[in-house]
């Protein structure tokens, strides 16, 4: 039995006023000083004892630890996010500081005792193969304070496998960390969170490579987002998913479909064991919107869809989750000049369009936005039938004809040769400028190849038929000389109605250039040997000069 000091004294003065005592007395009296000196042996200053808790106020708590005085503690060492840690009747150790203080007391600390007990474990065990758990309690300077009984370091490196900018969500969780430094002298100690999750991932990586296979479905965590895809942790190994493979339909950024800490199921859609990389597939999950899509979008049924991207070649229509089509440039007007999609269309628009062609296999589909209407050419046909005159505006004018506008983004062509019925017609622009109103006969339409072709000559009779009413083989005619060449003249017998002599027609008597007999302007006397009207051609032998004098001897 261990007795407070006050007891004692007032024992020790009982014996005292009772004068004469005995034998037993006085053994009775060496017992209790013994007892003392006892319990005064078992509290040493710096000794971790046992004590039990036995009062708590808003300032101490007051421990019973067999002195004799109660021992008094600052609640500050017993509080934590949750309050006091502790109630009376508890044991709890504690070091002992010093004896007594002012008021008698002993003073005594729990955390002190804590520390010892810490650096009691952790000198046990090799530097760097401690584990302990602790409680992180707030931020420092390069990382947070844990609490494992002391205070300890933990540095913003080594509280995970990723860097971690925000520390905020790990104050007040709890956690296991090794301990990778200790310093008695310096109470310093450094752990890490990041190597213990390396050495676990280490061992689930191991397990997780020899049972990984493609097409395997496993469960991960959203690691890492970029703009490519993201990262997902498979518990040991990072797998990528591609944001080509996360949805079926189109998406700008991976983040739209999945977000960083976020649990997903994936399918394994390549491994490479030798390089550690894994190819997964988050969209392959669910059915596959192209399956059986030539039969849901027969060629030549409309549809309704979004534009969802536009290019220089064309627009793209989403026309169901993971369904999209292609309107080409060439297939948003027949009549207009598109020289960019975004002229007819804009992003987002709803648009309607027919099915042109599908192929499920590659995933294609072609659409046509002007095959809502009918072809503005094929009507043509109707409204101009080949004969028809026309008149209309010159919107162009080439070296090799006119184009007249028709209607609104059709336009017909006068071909140079279809101007005049005379083959010696200048350039166009010499007859015809910009704006000018014109007539013209419809000689041929072709829808197909969007061609209008008009003539101009035609609204006047063909001078060669009426040439080959007048004149045959043998008939004598005058006309007049219009070119000279080497192999000899062109004679210009009506209008639009040339004749050629050649040079051995010229005379029965050998010469060396046309120009011997003849010059451009003068005014001859011929005979046809020949008439052509398919290709336009008529052969003439020289007779006379305008003078009348015979050239040729026999007519």
């Amino acid at each position: 039995m261990i007795l407070k000091e006050s007891e004692t004294k007032h024992k020790m003065g009982e014996f005292k006023v009772l004068g004469d005592i005995g034998e037993r007395d006085l053994s009775e009296i060496e017992k209790f000083k013994e007892l003392y000196e006892e319990s005064l042996r078992d509290v040493e200053e710096g000794k971790v004892v046992s004590g039990i808790v036995v009062g708590i106020d808003d300032r101490y708590v007051t421990v019973d630890v067999g002195y004799k005085s109660d021992g008094k503690i600052p609640v500050s060492e017993f509080l934590s996010a949750e309050g006091i840690s502790i109630k009376v009747g508890d044991r709890i150790n504690v070091l002992i500081e010093r004896r007594e203080d002012e008021e008698g007391c002993v003073v005594l600390s729990k955390e002190k005792a804590d520390r010892l007990r810490i650096w009691e474990e952790l000198s046990e065990v090799e530097e760097g193969e401690a584990v302990v758990e602790g409680k992180i309690i707030g931020r420092v300077k390069g990382g947070l304070t844990v609490d494992i009984g002391v205070k300890a370091f933990l540095p913003g490196s080594q509280i995970d496998v990723r860097p971690v900018r925000d520390f905020g969500p790990y104050i007040g969780k709890t956690f296991r960390f090794k301990v990778l430094k200790f310093n008695k002298k310096r109470a310093n100690i450094v752990l890490s969170r990041r190597v213990l999750i390396e050495e676990e991932r280490g061992k689930l990586r191991e397990e997780l490579m020899t049972k990984l296979q493609e097409g395997q479905v496993l469960e991960g965590t959203v690691k890492n987002i970029t703009d490519y895809g993201a990262f997902v942790d498979l518990g040991g190994i990072d797998g990528l998913l591609h944001i080509t493979d996360l949805s079926w339909s189109r998406i700008n950024h991976p983040s739209e479909v999945v977000s960083v800490g976020q649990k997903i199921k994936v399918q394994v859609l390549k491994y490479d064991g030798e390089k550690n990389r894994v190819s997964l597939g988050f969209k392959q999950l669910g059915s596959d919107p192209w399956q059986d899509a030539s039969q849901k979008y027969p060629i030549g049924s409309r549809i309704q869809g979004k534009v969802v991207n536009i290019t220089d070649y064309g627009a793209f229509i989403e026309v169901a989750v993971g369904v999209e089509g292609l309107i080409h440039i060439s297939e948003m007007s027949w009549t207009r000049r598109v020289k960019s999609p975004s002229q007819i269309l804009k992003m987002a628009d709803l648009v309607e369009a027919v099915v042109l062609d599908i192929d499920d296999a590659n995933r294609r589909m072609s659409l046509g936005l002007k095959q809502l209407e009918r072809n503005p050419w094929e009507v043509l046909e109707e409204k101009y039938p080949v004969g028809a005159v026309i008149e209309g505006e010159i919107k162009n004018v080439t070296d090799f004809g006119v184009f007249v506008g028709i209607e609104e983004g059709i336009d017909g062509l006068v071909h140079v040769s279809d101007l005049s019925w005379d083959h010696r017609t200048e350039h166009p622009g010499k007859l015809y400028k910009k704006g000018d109103k014109i007539r013209a006969v419809v000689l041929s339409i072709d829808p197909v190849n969007e061609k209008f072709s008009l003539g101009v000559k035609q609204l006047t009779e063909n001078p060669w038929t009426t040439f080959s009413q007048d004149y045959h083989v043998g008939s004598s005619a005058e006309g007049t000389v219009i070119n000279l060449t080497d192999f000899g003249a062109f004679v210009s017998l009506a209008q639009g109605v040339e004749g050629l002599i050649h040079i051995s027609e010229m005379s029965d008597h050998r010469i060396g250039h046309p120009k011997e007999i003849l010059k451009e302007g003068d005014k001859v006397q011929v005979e046809i040997l020949q008439i052509d009207l398919e290709n336009r051609r008529v052969g003439l032998r020289l007779k006379a000069v305008e003078a009348g004098q015979e050239v040729q001897e026999g007519n």
